[in-house]
């Protein structure tokens, strides 16, 4: 079986890293440099550096700031944000990044995915949703989740996967910040929908919830944000409670 990953995940916005709850109530959290080091060093599987604002503001991503973050970590890092062409794609490539998240390009473009992954391959290209519930429909969103796009989030990841797609981030927008643990329903609906490794986003407060989010089948991955800023949660003591639980991790 391979190992469940631990991702830290940096949201930047205006060259810091930041944190809200729903997607709202951004609040300035550190430099993302020094966090890149700490991680890179602290067991952490991957990184994730979203510049959460490119889209929303129609600019390219602080591509000073992710040369920075990539020269001081030495695991894989996926990096999304403002990511609309191909030539997006090559840019924060050439800038260190391992695999490139695309969220409101691949929404404006779909043709985006299966473009990409023909030229860097499926391994390359990460389809990350912003979804929220909306009149019992679990809703994509766009634009750093301001934007209602009225598409069916599962019916999304299905085409997403299918055009190539290697992997699929799920950020619930309705637990977001919230700690009360992942989005679960959300997340098996998922799994049952796609194939492709799937990354869950949003809610971690605490160890247990990592340990209930893996008993889910087709989960990979658990990413969070501020229980690991805040050091709340250990990624080192994190793993070894979930190897004592018998969930497979990278000691």
């Amino acid at each position: 079986m391979l190992a469940k990953r631990i991702i830290p995940c940096l949201d930047i916005k205006d060259g810091r890293v930041v944190k809200g709850t729903n997607f709202q109530g951004l609040r300035e959290v550190a430099d993302p440099v020094e966090l890149a080091r700490f991680y890179s060093g602290a067991g952490a599987d991957e990184l994730v550096f979203y510049d959460i604002t490119a889209s929303y503001e129609g600019r390219a991503l602080f591509t000073d700031v992710l040369k920075r973050v990539a020269g001081e970590v030495f695991i894989p890092l996926t990096v999304g944000g403002g990511i609309r062409t191909l030539d997006d794609f090559d840019r924060v490539l050439k800038c260190g990044a391992d695999k490139v998240s695309v969220n409101s390009g691949a929404i404006a473009d779909p043709g985006l995915i299966g473009a990409a992954a023909k030229r860097y391959g499926d391994q390359c290209v990460v389809l990350s949703m912003d979804v929220k519930r909306v009149d019992g429909q679990f809703r994509l969103f766009a634009k750093g989740g301001r934007e209602d796009t009225g598409i069916d989030a599962l019916a999304w990841a299905e085409r997403g996967a299918a055009a190539g797609a290697g992997e699929i981030v799920l950020n619930s927008i309705d637990t977001d910040g919230v700690r009360q643990g992942f989005d679960l329903e959300m997340l098996d609906a998922l799994a049952a929908r796609v194939k492709v490794p799937i990354v869950a986003s949003g809610g971690a407060g605490k160890i247990g919830d990592f340990i209930t989010l893996f008993a889910h089948k087709g989960i990979d991955a658990g990413l969070a944000a501020s229980i690991f800023h805040s050091r709340q949660v250990e990624i080192a003591e994190l793993k070894r409670q979930l190897h004592a639980a018998g969930i497979p991790v990278r000691l």
